[in-house]
């Protein structure tokens, strides 16, 4: 291929300002060249907290995967949230115990996702106690997922209202040192939702 070909079709790609949802202020998130705005969709780009929001922690890593392309911009919607890994490693602590859970959840407004929060005490805890604060921190999550909206969730992760709720009350079962939700992922919009549920239904 010459190098005036080459030229010729870097020349016909053009760029695309990538730019966070309107709940991070449609932040920009970077720039992503195609030659065809439907190459754009779906790609994703990863960012921290402390880019997109001010006051946000560097610690927090966020995915947005891009959903609609303007004439010269590219829109997303979030994708994951998720602590980084020297941070997840930096609450370890020898002599305490950790506690997480695994749920699978529906918002209000009727988004899928996945929420991992966790729990460390400050000293090892027995089974019972252990149980008791995955149960605790089940009930909270499962009930703040099905108040609120999708967004409304997220916000409430992100800004670390969660966790503190998660903290205030598991404490009364055990001192709790840290509550985190370490990873959320969204894994259903609303339409994606309703088509599973009627295509099962049609297998019923």
């Amino acid at each position: 291929m010459s190098d005036r070909s080459v030229s010729k079709r870097s020349q016909e790609k053009r760029w695309y300002t990538v730019l966070a949802p309107e709940q991070f202020d449609r932040a920009e998130l970077g720039t992503t060249p195609a030659t065809e705005p439907e190459q754009v969709l779906n790609r994703t780009i990863e960012t921290t907290l402390g880019d997109v929001m001010e006051g946000g922690e560097n610690n927090v890593k966020l995915t947005f995967q891009v959903t609609d392309v303007g004439s010269d911009s590219a829109y997303t919607e979030f994708a994951t949230h998720e602590l980084t890994r020297d941070y997840k490693r930096s609450l370890v602590r020898r002599g305490s115990s950790k506690v997480k859970a695994v749920l699978t959840l529906r918002t209000a407004d009727d988004y899928r996702i996945t929420v991992h929060p966790v729990a460390f005490t400050t000293k090892v805890a027995d089974r019972s106690q252990k149980e008791a604060i995955r149960a605790k921190m089940t009930d909270l999550v499962t009930e703040a997922a099905a108040e609120r909206t999708f967004e409304e969730f997220q916000d409430s992760v992100v800004q670390g209202h969660l966790s503190s709720a998660i903290y205030n009350e598991a404490k009364t079962i055990y001192p709790l040192r840290r509550v985190e939700v370490e990873k959320t992922n969204l894994d259903a919009r609303p339409a994606e939702v309703q088509t599973e549920e009627e295509t099962a239904a049609v297998g019923e």
